[in-house]
C-alpha cells in the first residue's frame, strides 16, 4: 500500500514539475538561457520512475517546442522550424543519462554538483554543434580552433555573447537543481514509515517461544 502511494506521489510530482517547466518557457518570462530545463532533465534521470524518466521530459520539451515554434513562425514571423533543434534534444538526452548515473539518495551537494556539470555539458554540446554544423552560415565559425573558441565565447555578431548564455545556463542549472533536489529530500523526510512491517515484527515478538522438554 505504501509503495503504491509513493508511486502515485512520484507520478504527480513529475507531472507538476513538467507543467512548471513548460510555463517557464514562455517567451520573455526568464532571461535568455536561464531555464529550468537543464536541471529538470538531470533530476528526472535521478528521481523519476524509469518509465517516466525519458518520455515525459522529452515529450514535454517536444510539445512546448512545437507551441513556441508556431508562435515564432506565425506571430513573430521568424523561421523557427530548423533541424538543428535535434542538437538540443541530444543534449537533453545526455542530461537524462547523466542523472540516471546518480543514486536518488545521493547527498544534496553531490546532486547540485551534478546539475552544474550537466549545465556545462549542455553548453558544450549545443555550442560545439552550432560550430560544427554552422546552420546560420556564420563566417566567424570557421572549422579551426579559433572558430571553435569564437563559438564558445563570442558567438554570432549582433547577438549577446556566448559566454553570457553560458553564465545564465550555469547559474540556472545549479539553482533549479538545488530547488528540485531540496523538494525531493523534503518529500522523502515527510514520508510515513512502513508500519505494516513494524507491526508484524511486534506480533512475532509477542508470541511465546516453545521450549524443549
Amino acid at each position: 500500500m505504501l509503495r503504491g502511494m509513493k508511486q502515485k506521489r512520484q507520478l504527480w510530482l513529475a507531472i507538476v514539475l513538467m507543467l512548471v517547466f513548460a510555463l517557464t518557457r514562455w517567451p520573455g518570462l526568464l532571461p535568455l538561457n536561464f531555464s529550468a530545463a537543464y536541471a529538470l532533465a538531470f533530476c528526472a534521470g535521478i528521481y523519476f520512475p524509469k518509465r517516466l524518466a525519458w518520455w515525459l521530459p522529452l515529450g514535454t520539451l517536444l510539445i512546448s517546442d512545437l507551441a513556441l515554434n508556431c508562435y515564432y513562425q506565425f506571430v513573430v514571423h521568424v523561421d523557427a522550424f530548423k533541424w538543428t533543434v535535434l542538437i538540443n534534444y541530444f543534449a537533453y538526452a545526455s542530461l537524462l543519462w547523466l542523472g540516471s548515473r546518480f543514486n536518488p539518495k545521493a547527498a544534496f551537494l553531490k546532486v547540485v554538483s551534478g546539475g552544474i556539470v550537466g549545465a556545462i555539458l549542455f553548453y558544450l554540446i549545443t555550442n560545439i554543434g552550432a560550430w560544427f554544423f554552422n546552420p546560420f552560415g556564420n563566417p566567424e565559425y570557421t572549422k579551426t580552433l579559433h572558430g571553435l573558441l569564437v563559438a564558445l565565447t563570442k558567438g554570432t555578431a549582433g547577438y549577446p555573447q556566448t559566454w553570457e548564455f553560458f553564465r545564465n545556463t550555469l547559474f540556472s542549472g545549479g539553482l533549479f537543481t538545488a530547488l528540485f533536489a531540496a523538494a525531493m529530500k523534503i518529500g522523502e523526510a515527510t514520508e510515513p514509515e512502513p508500519k505494516e512491517e513494524t507491526e508484524e515484527a511486534g506480533e512475532q515478538a509477542e508470541q511465546p517461544q516453545e521450549t524443549e522438554a
